[in-house]
Parts: C-alpha cells; sequence; structure tokens
C-alpha cells in the first residue's frame, strides 16, 4: 500500500527526472519517433515538459488533490483504461488521476504510443517497487469494476455498448477551435499557430476551425502561419497537404493556401491534417448562443473574448492543459471517488 503522500512524492521525483538530461531518457524519445513517426523528438520532447511543469510539481499535485479531500489510503478498485494515440502521452492524465486517487490501472494502450508512458511507469517502478501493484498493461480489458475509454465517435459507440453496465467515462471526438474578432495582433497570430500546429494539429485541443466576421481578410494571419512552414519536410505531413491539395482541386472546392496549411471554408470543426476549415459569423452575440449549443463538440476555444459559460483559453495555451484541466469537462477524480 502506497500512501498518498508517498504517491505525490514519487510523481514529483518522476517530474524532477523528466527535466533531466538522462540520455536513457533521450533514446525512448528516439526510440517513439521510431515507431512513429508523428511523434518527432520536439514534440514528445514538449510533451515530458508540459508533464512535468503542469502535472507532475509536489505543489501542484498536493494543491489539486487538497480540494478533493482524498484519504492518505482507500480499498482501490480495478479502473480499466483505453487510451488513445494521437499525440505522445495523451493517455497520461487518465492514468495520473487513477494512480493519485489510489486504484489499480488495466491499461489498454494505443498502438501508436505504445513505448513512453510504459517508460514512465517503469521508472516509477524502480523508485518504489510497490508502485508494480497500481499499473497492468492488458490487451483486452477484463475483471474491472469501472472504465475510461477515449476514442473516435464510432468507437464510442461501442464502448457505450460494452461497458454500459459499469461505471465509466466514455470520451467522444472533441475540438478545439477559435473565434477572431478582427482585433487580433501579431503576437495573437503567433501564439494561435501553436494552437493550430503543435503536434501537427492532431490534438483534440488543437484549433481546428476559425470563426471570422464576415469580409475577414486572411492575408496577415496566413503570413504568420507561414512562420511555421518548416513542417512541410515533415513527410506525414507534406503527404497530406499534398493529398487534400489535389483533393480540393478536384472536388473544385474553394480554398487559401499559404504553402503549409490549407484555409477552407467549411461547417465541419473537424479539419483534414494540414488544413483549418473556417466559417463567417454576422455578430457575436449570436455566435456566442450558437457555440453554446454546440458545447458537447468542442474541447476548448481560443479567443481574446471573455464568455464564462465557454471553456475560453488565451491564444497559444490550448496544447499547455493543467492538471485540473479534464477533458470533456467531465472531472476524473470526482468519478473515481464514486466508484471507491
Amino acid at each position: 500500500m502506497l500512501l498518498l503522500k508517498e504517491r505525490i512524492d514519487l510523481l514529483s521525483r518522476l517530474g524532477e527526472y523528466l527535466l533531466s538530461d538522462d540520455p536513457k531518457l533521450s533514446e525512448i524519445i528516439d526510440s517513439a519517433y521510431y515507431h512513429n513517426a508523428w511523434f518527432t523528438r520536439e514534440n514528445t520532447s514538449k510533451a515530458l515538459s508540459n508533464l512535468a511543469n503542469y502535472f507532475l510539481k509536489k505543489e501542484v499535485l498536493t494543491k489539486w488533490v487538497q480540494e478533493y479531500q482524498l484519504p492518505q489510503e482507500i480499498a482501490h478498485k480495478r479502473i480499466g483504461i483505453i487510451m488513445a494515440g494521437n499525440i505522445p502521452m495523451v493517455g497520461f492524465h487518465d492514468l495520473l488521476c487513477v494512480f493519485i486517487s489510489g486504484h489499480h490501472a488495466k491499461i489498454k494502450f494505443s498502438d501508436k504510443d505504445k513505448i513512453l508512458i510504459p517508460f514512465l511507469i517503469d521508472k516509477l517502478s524502480h523508485m518504489d517497487s510497490r508502485v508494480s501493484s497500481f499499473f497492468e498493461s492488458v490487451d483486452r480489458l477484463t475483471d474491472f469494476d469501472a472504465v475510461i475509454a477515449t476514442g473516435s465517435n464510432n468507437s464510442a459507440r461501442y464502448f457505450d455498448y460494452y461497458f454500459s453496465k459499469y461505471p465509466h467515462i466514455i470520451r467522444k471526438h472533441r475540438n478545439g477551435i477559435a473565434v477572431l474578432d478582427g482585433s487580433e495582433t501579431v503576437d495573437d497570430f503567433r501564439k494561435l499557430s501553436t494552437d493550430i500546429f503543435d503536434y501537427f494539429g492532431l490534438g483534440c485541443r488543437n484549433v481546428s476551425k476559425l470563426y471570422v466576421p464576415a469580409g475577414y481578410d486572411f492575408t496577415p494571419l496566413l503570413e504568420v502561419l507561414h512562420e511555421k512552414n518548416e513542417l512541410i519536410h515533415h513527410s506525414k505531413y507534406k503527404n497530406n497537404f499534398d493529398y487534400n491539395i489535389a483533393l480540393f482541386l478536384l472536388n473544385q472546392e474553394k480554398y487559401l493556401n499559404n504553402g503549409c496549411i490549407i484555409l477552407r471554408p467549411q461547417e465541419h470543426k473537424s479539419s483534414r491534417i494540414a488544413s483549418l476549415n473556417y466559417e463567417h459569423y454576422d455578430d457575436l452575440k449570436v455566435l456566442r448562443t450558437k457555440l453554446v449549443t454546440e458545447r458537447d463538440d468542442i474541447q476548448c476555444i481560443a479567443t481574446n473574448q471573455e464568455w464564462v459559460d465557454l471553456p475560453v483559453i488565451p491564444y497559444g495555451m490550448t496544447q499547455q492543459p493543467r492538471v485540473n484541466d479534464y477533458a470533456d469537462d467531465v472531472d476524473t477524480i470526482d468519478f473515481l471517488k464514486t466508484v471507491s
């Protein structure tokens, strides 16, 4: 049995390790890239740094768990976790919530991300051998008390059916969006570019659609976005970019192109890789009302607007979630407390 304070200490030590220059950590980053070319060294290092700075600091963890009055020890339950693998270690937060709550995690890893999180678990186990009893890698979930599953809208329908008899969190596909009002500065655009391009735009928190005023001039924005044109040298990204150009030409679709991203008018919030959808609006108040009704499709909103009833985030921050930023607005710790 590991007490809560011991789990916090171990996690904070892991955070310190992630900021170290250990050659083994560098090898794992390279191995992850070899396994999945979307996981570049830059992207994986960024994800590790975010975990260390925003999730695994001792003071952050301590303040976080104090809000829930978690006991030092509990009769642990078996929590199944089905992880996504669209960006490096995207499933780590669920794992963190289960471990910090004192439960046993039965993990089905994504085929796209089978190296990084197992390495972190192994590192924790080397720090304290008791940790190994908290984690189990499985190919198929059986013998569990509750489940947390993340996937596409199609897989979510399957999860809803298969896990309907158990306490569960089922996450479907959501998107990040941005609302511009025409007053944005070059600095705003540069920050927005990270919301768009971080992790090649593959995360549910990445901005995949823009809402802009009628008659909006995209030229200044496209010029700033072109500063990220080194992405076009990544083979997978370039293949998607070239394919989309050919597809839009074939379909005679209207689009804008700055050499590293394609903008096209589209109602869908989810955009194709290397492209960005946009939609014009006439009235911000009307748009806000529309977004409130579509809240279940939105992960976060990058904007300068101060909308208290929507998940607004300053430009440049969508892919820097804090430990108490819960996917799909479902408080994982509260859920796990009901399981115990």
